[in-house]
């Protein structure tokens, strides 16, 4: 629910707040929640024996946030929700390009239907729509990049000091242009923006809770909910009806990212079974 809500308020306040402001409060206000856990490990937290991780994770959130604020604001937030969760997709992608798994046919043919999915969503769209639309998949494509970092940083690191990193730097990495765009928002906005910076850091910690103490297959189809919520308040608050093409590439995005989710945990339970 935080996740919908956090999606809600960036298409409201995203249309007159420079793009960079927002990600300044976002970062700002999660640095602000977090300082009471990071002030217990002092300056230490930050040491690491791979910066160069953290820096390209940075920069990957970064992307990720602008170019979804980008395609919330410009797109039915059904739509843009929806790209979201081609994230599994890319995933898939950058394994196979950058980390050299090896992807089997299954896996293979899931990844192709989630991308013909997407452009099912894009339907006929016009150029503006297909910018926003390319905005969203850029955005699920920085922040499965993101993730796939995380794994490499784990092994070596702890999860404060990723999370240190991460909050840090991309709310420095916002800050510096800000000043130069710096729009005072309205009392309205300031409200919303600081609901949204907690409810987003509230939100990825529940997640990354639901992952530790949930499997995967149970986690994943609840976040789903997720389109449900925001057609919902797209509808309600927006007036925005779902077209026919966003439904059914929906419909396909998540058959075939949840079969990815499905057949990996089967295949990690399957190699953590004792051989003959």
């Amino acid at each position: 629910m935080s996740m919908a809500t956090t999606s809600t308020i960036i298409k409201i306040v995203g249309t007159h707040v420079p793009a960079m402001e927002v990600v300044s409060f976002r970062y700002g206000l999660s640095l602000v929640v977090l300082f009471p856990i990071l002030s217990r490990y002092g300056w230490s937290v930050f040491r690491t024996p791979r910066p160069g991780l953290h820096l390209l994770r940075i920069v990957g959130s970064t992307i990720s946030i602008l170019c979804g604020i980008y395609a919330f604001t410009r797109l039915p937030l059904a739509t843009a929700v929806c790209l979201t969760f081609t994230r599994p997709l890319f995933m898939i992608v950058l394994a196979l390009l950058f980390l050299g798994e090896r992807v089997r046919w299954r896996r293979g043919l899931a990844t192709v239907a989630g991308f013909i999915g997407v452009l099912i969503v894009a339907g006929p769209s016009d150029v503006s729509n297909l910018l926003a639309i390319l905005a969203g998949l850029g955005s699920a494509a920085a922040i499965a990049g993101a993730m796939a970092l995380v794994r490499q940083q784990a092994a070596v690191d702890s999860t404060a000091t990723i999370m240190a990193w991460n909050v840090a730097g991309c709310g420095v990495l916002a800050l510096i242009p800000t000043p130069l765009i710096w729009q005072t928002p309205q009392p309205t906005d300031l409200s919303l923006l600081i609901v949204f910076g907690l409810l987003g850091t509230l939100g990825q910690y529940m997640m990354i809770r639901a992952f530790v103490h949930g499997e995967s297959t149970v986690v994943n189809p609840i976040d789903y909910g997720q389109i449900i919520v925001t057609t919902i308040i797209g509808y309600m608050m927006f007036g925005e009806v779902p077209t026919i093409w966003t439904v059914a590439g929906a419909a396909i995005i998540i058959a075939s990212t949840l079969y990815i989710v499905l057949r990996e945990a089967k295949l990690r339970k399957l190699s953590l079974q004792p051989g003959p």
